[in-house]
């Protein structure tokens, strides 16, 4: 180890998203000494935040959707234990270990989501944050959402503004590593990594870990999501710099894990596009094939909103994980159909169906009797683009479509490849509604907070516009909690 001074803390927060500046800002407002540890260089800080446009599941500034507890209740687990649930209803200290450490989502952390959410935004408003209607990608949507103005970008400039201000150390380019302990079992400290491979240690009542998934990880996505992880990518450049390290060193001393570890918010992106979530939600209005120029999936079962994550992980199934929506010049029935493409490349145009075949590498001949057979089977009936309209393909069409069944015949024809991206992983750690990281065993590791994506909380599928809210919420508990502690451990 190097032989440099121990840097001391009374909090250092690991990450620089929303979790994480939330965190140390409030901490600092707690009057504690904090760090804040980056892996990306300054220029690239916020991680997976910056990147974003930060929707919130919010009908107003006041009142999360009406449908948000709904949402997560019914994706909180798979075949969950009836006499365990029941537990849930009790107070959280008679819970028994078992039940504090299951595999699920966590009835007190989504009621402590949606009952702090108000008070967080109005919290964050005091930093210059402001909020709006957003317009986004989505052409139809079922829930309500906000958004910051400016995006994640806006909401982590301010936020290290306020902490630059206040007095919060940064330190770039520095990767956590290892966790320390003291005698007692309780968390110290922690060794990190900066250039050049220069170790540092860090000295600290309160470690944060709010370091995000392992979506830049190949070795925990093959580990955790399985082979075909090879076909999947970020979605934006912040989440290259979330290899799993903070996931991993909780892990190893203790930590319970919670989460769907083998899924992950899945988006459909042009893999020709370098630009930030470069998403493709116009499928809907088309048809998808695979490589074989098949259909797979029905498109559009509801509104784009509600099943683009489906639909990506269906895409991520075909052969070499990619398809093509198919769409003809009918499309521009669709207003302002273009917002619902990020992509900054275009699509690939054709004046027919067998030569739009050759330019995307499909076969001609299949490609043509599927939308054959998909043009057969769409039903007469007036097109709604701006709601599910009900448009079902007819005759046992298989897979059926169920909504904007229209026949491909209009040249030109339109054409955009489609990957799974991987937004974020579900799989993390446990922590208490008070943000404190638990062990296998239900207990409190003491001096560990665990705030953002690197918390378990999404099984199955993700529930839209709340990962930002989240990171926020819990980010600014875990630093109240955090710099609480520290007071304790010192003389004011």
């Amino acid at each position: 180890m190097n032989a440099r001074e121990v840097q001391e803390f009374d909090v250092v927060v690991v990450g620089c998203g929303i979790a994480g500046l939330s965190a140390a800002v409030s901490a600092m407002q707690a009057r504690a000494r904090v760090a804040v540890l980056e892996r990306a260089p300054k220029e690239e800080r916020g991680g997976n935040t910056r990147w974003t446009d930060a929707l919130m599941r919010m009908s107003s500034e006041h009142e999360v959707s009406p449908d948000l507890r709904d949402h997560l209740a019914r994706n909180s687990g798979h075949h969950l234990d009836p006499e365990l649930i029941a537990e849930t209803s009790k107070d959280f200290a008679s819970w028994s270990a078992v039940v504090k450490t299951l595999g699920f989502s966590d009835p007190m952390i989504v009621e402590q989501l949606a009952s702090d959410a108000p008070s967080t935004l109005e919290w964050l408003k005091g930093f210059g944050i402001r909020f709006g209607a957003p317009a986004t990608y989505f052409i139809t949507r079922c829930a309500p959402r906000i958004a910051p103005v400016g995006g994640g970008r806006a909401m982590v400039e301010a936020l290290v503004a306020a902490a630059e201000d206040g007095g919060v150390t940064f330190f770039y380019r520095t990767t956590a590593r290892r966790l320390v302990q003291d005698e007692g079992g309780a968390v110290c400290g922690l060794i990190t990594s900066g250039p050049g491979n220069e170790t540092l240690t860090f000295a600290a009542s309160s470690i944060i870990l709010a370091s995000g998934g392992f979506e830049g990880s190949p070795e925990m996505l093959a580990r955790y999501v399985g082979p075909r992880a090879r076909y999947i990518r970020p979605v934006a450049r912040g989440g290259y710099y979330n290899k799993g390290e903070g996931i991993r060193m909780a892990l190893d001393i203790g930590v319970a894990p919670v989460g769907d570890f083998s899924e992950f918010h899945a988006e459909p992106l042009d893999p020709r596009s370098g630009a930030p979530e470069p998403v493709v939600m116009v499928f809907n209005y088309g048809i998808l094939v695979n490589r074989n120029g098949e259909r797979f999936t029905d498109e559009a079962p509801r509104t784009v909103d509600a099943c683009y994550e489906e639909t990506s992980r269906r895409i991520l199934e075909q052969p070499d994980g990619i398809a093509y929506a198919i769409l003809d010049a009918s499309v521009d029935d669709v207003p302002d159909w273009k917002r619902s493409v990020r992509s900054d490349q275009p699509p690939i145009q054709a004046a027919s169906i067998a030569e739009l075949a050759r330019e995307i590498g499909v076969p001609p001949e299949a490609l043509g009797k599927t939308i054959a057979a998909f043009n057969a089977a769409c039903p007469e009936g007036t097109f709604k683009p701006l709601e599910a309209d009900g448009l079902r393909t007819e005759n046992g069409f298989t897979p059926m479509k169920s909504n904007w069944s229209r026949s491909i015949e209009k040249p030109l024809f339109l054409a955009f490849p489609i990957i799974c991206g991987n937004c974020f992983t579900f799989g993390g750690l446990k922590i208490s509604t008070r943000a404190e990281a638990l062990n296998s065993d239900g207990e409190v590791v003491p001096g560990l907070y665990a705030a953002g994506e690197m918390t378990g909380l999404y099984y199955k599928t993700y529930t839209g516009a709340t990962s930002v809210l989240r990171g926020a919420v819990f980010g600014r508990i875990a630093g109240q909690e955090a710099a609480s502690r520290a007071r304790g451990a010192r003389p004011d």
